[in-house]
């Protein structure tokens, strides 16, 4: 009898000790939803898409939505967490208040970010990439350095020491991103950019002829000892220099988008191709040639893969890799190109592929799943023709290789169309994530603006009718289509002369645009006329005191202000001249394009005198 009753308390006592535990459990569960994005938690209808889908084209079903918009900085690659917060690696530290990275979160279930949270000081430029959630730990990158922080449940802002993973060496050079990616074995990867465009004496210079020689080890080419190429590291351990990993790719140029799939347990990249064969080489390469060429390469990256850079380019044309023009090429010799791996898809040319996800998720069609999802930045030198690429891509996958033709997946980030010069963009597509509910996020570069793409059709019908009008923006967009040689060259109606040049240039810079030799700078393939708009703005308003150096010589010489007497419009008349002619980079100015920088000059020259 008095066992019954011991037994009867024990019990009751155990019950109300299990039912306190489990409304802790239950109390404790609500704060964590709360907390993290409400809507993935609590609820699994999804956020409804913007009336105009956030400004993009997409196939039948899907929608978008504007998660984030004009973020401080801008914005690089993304990460989703499991509980919904997104973790940004900005593009500009300083425009950002010095912080490196963002932190966004959803408080009120509409899946839009209430709550934006710049965090993480450490030393870095434009070019610093990843940013990615693994095993608990939030990664992320600078051009130099690899870091992580370990993510608390619950905790938006990361507030956990600093930890660098893996450690690079100044000087700082172009292509220094430091992409990551994590296979299952507790290894991280980390892609190694040359500083160069195509392993030249002098880089970008024309003429200037590669150093090395294609499958030499003693006279190869130097960036290759240490640079263009995919190095392996553990992932857990801390203050690794590259002589602690393992070199497990070379022969890749610049690597952005780079992924593990976990369904074939292998690596993926996406090298950029090299820029500037009409530049560089104008006797071998049409402007069309060079606006194709050369392909941005998709590899299955086996441990010693070779993708062939700088001596080899794939021509996606005739499929097949070529000699570069800096070690002998003539657009017809392969030399020892068909023994290098070959691409999976030759992407086309300047496309800028900056991020790729495997699809993982279930909410997307099937047709999506295990595919691969690539977001192309956009070209800056396929001029005369429009720039291209602005676009998320998808290629469908089966047995860790493409089982059919890639499709265009999201299109009108640009804006614009013809893209005539990259900075007509008004959004360029960067990085990728996938939310815990299997939605797709997209960050953008130029104004800091993230997406979220969503499934709300029906999954049963999903098939090639919802594709189709995809497919026709394939084939007819001019920022995704192949070019016509004629039709589609912006400069093809661009005056032959210049009444300016002809009035107020021709005297010290000659009617051939190559100067006099000693005194007066050529125009023609200069440095000066290329690859920085706004400064060539300035030196025809502001004129130019020397000495200068152009094309390896100095020149002492001054050449007078023009903006006093010459209009937006006839300043951007002679500029887009020479920049159409004298075998420079086409590009159209625009007098809004002078405006802009008259009067950031003028603002300038104001808060200098106060």
């Amino acid at each position: 009898m008095n066992n019954t009753k011991g037994t009867r308390r024990a019990s009751a006592a155990a019950s109300r000790y299990f039912g306190l535990r489990l409304l802790m459990f239950t109390c404790a569960a609500a704060l964590f939803v709360f907390m993290g994005f409400g809507w993935m938690a609590t609820d699994t209808k999804l956020p409804v898409a913007d009336a105009d889908n956030g400004g993009l084209f997409l196939p039948a079903g899907f929608g978008a939505f504007v998660v984030a918009d004009s973020l401080k900085g801008q914005a690089r690659h993304i990460a989703v967490n499991t509980n919904g917060d997104i973790y940004v690696k900005a593009r500009d530290h300083y425009a950002n208040d010095g912080y490196g990275n963002v932190a966004l979160r959803d408080t009120n279930g509409d899946g839009r970010a209430d709550v934006i949270t710049p965090f993480g000081k450490y030393d870095g430029q434009t070019y610093g990439t990843a940013m990615r959630v693994h095993d608990g730990y939030l990664y992320f990158s600078s051009e130099l350095m690899v870091y992580r922080m370990k993510l608390k449940r619950g905790q938006l802002v990361p507030d956990s020491k600093l930890d660098t993973i893996v450690i690079d060496n100044p000087p700082y050079h172009e292509h220094q991103t430091k992409p990551i990616a994590f296979d299952n074995k507790g290894h991280i990867f980390v892609g190694w950019g040359a500083g160069s465009n195509a392993g030249q004496i002098n880089n970008r210079q024309p003429g200037s002829p590669g150093v090395g020689s294609p499958g030499s080890l003693d006279n190869g080419n130097p960036w290759l000892k240490d640079h263009g190429g995919i190095w392996m590291f553990d992932a857990n351990k801390t203050n690794q220099h590259q002589s602690d990993g393992v070199k497990y790719a070379t022969g890749l140029r610049s690597i952005v988008a780079m992924d593990w799939d976990p369904k074939s347990k292998s690596l993926y990249t996406i090298n950029h191709g090299r820029d500037d064969f009409r530049l560089l080489w104008p006797d071998l390469y049409t402007p069309w040639e060079s606006a194709l060429q050369p392909a941005e390469e998709f590899f299955k990256v086996q441990q010693g893969l070779d993708g062939g850079w700088p001596y080899y380019y794939y021509d996606p044309i005739k499929n097949k890799k070529l000699l570069n023009p800096e070690f002998g090429g003539d657009k017809i010799k392969q030399g020892d190109g068909a023994k290098l791996t070959q691409p999976l898809i030759g992407f086309p040319a300047h496309f800028a592929p900056n991020d790729l996800l495997f699809y993982k998720g279930k909410q997307f069609p099937d047709h999506y799943k295990n595919g691969a999802f690539i977001a192309f930045h956009g070209a800056t030198d396929r001029a005369p023709y429009p720039q291209a690429g602005y676009i998320i891509v998808f290629v469908p996958f089966k047995d860790g290789r493409p089982s059919g033709p890639w499709e265009v997946f999201a299109d009108g980030f640009a804006r614009v169309d013809p893209i005539v010069n990259v900075s007509n963009a008004v959004y360029r597509p960067m990085g990728l994530a996938e939310g815990p509910d299997g939605s797709l996020y997209v960050s953008d570069t130029e104004k800091g603006r993230i997406w979220c793409i969503i499934y709300t059709g029906d999954k049963k019908t999903f098939g090639p009718a919802q594709l189709a009008a995809m497919e026709t923006r394939k084939q007819t967009a001019s920022n995704i289509k192949t070019p016509d040689e004629i039709k589609d060259n912006l400069f093809k109606d661009v005056a032959a002369t210049s009444v300016v040049y002809s009035t107020y240039c021709v005297a010290c810079h000659q009617n051939d645009g190559k100067g006099d030799g000693k005194r007066f700078p050529p125009l023609v393939q200069s440095e000066w006329v290329n690859y920085n708009k706004n400064r060539l703005i300035k030196v025809i308003l502001n004129g130019l005191k020397g000495p200068v150096k152009v094309k390896g010589l100095s020149y002492n010489e001054v050449m007078p202000a023009h903006g006093s007497f010459l209009s937006d419009k006839q300043v951007a008349e002679v500029l887009t001249y020479i920049k159409s002619n004298f075998n420079n980079i086409p590009e159209i100015v625009t007098p809004a394009d002078v405006s802009a920088v008259r009067k950031m000059v003028d603002k300038q020259i104001q808060q200098h005198e106060d």
